[in-house]
């Protein structure tokens, strides 16, 4: 395995992973398609090929200063 190409091309994934999902997540916000105050969002990478599975959990707040994960 080439360890260069290799992070290069995770890099790659991972931003496009990280532009795509803010625009998805601020435009359900924006057009106000959120019930509550909070945004529960859960990610989870999965693989075809691979026994990979890993999930993170995040509650933003949407009003006001509160950490929702304190």
């Amino acid at each position: 395995m080439d360890e260069d190409r290799f992070n290069i091309e995770l890099r790659k994934f991972l931003k496009e992973v990280g532009v795509t999902s803010q625009r998805e997540i601020e435009r359900v916000a924006r057009d106000g398609l959120v019930s509550g105050n909070t945004l529960k969002l859960r990610m989870t990478l999965t693989a075809e090929n691979a026994p990979l599975q890993h999930t993170v959990e995040r509650t933003i707040a949407l009003e006001g200063d509160a950490d929702p994960n304190p």
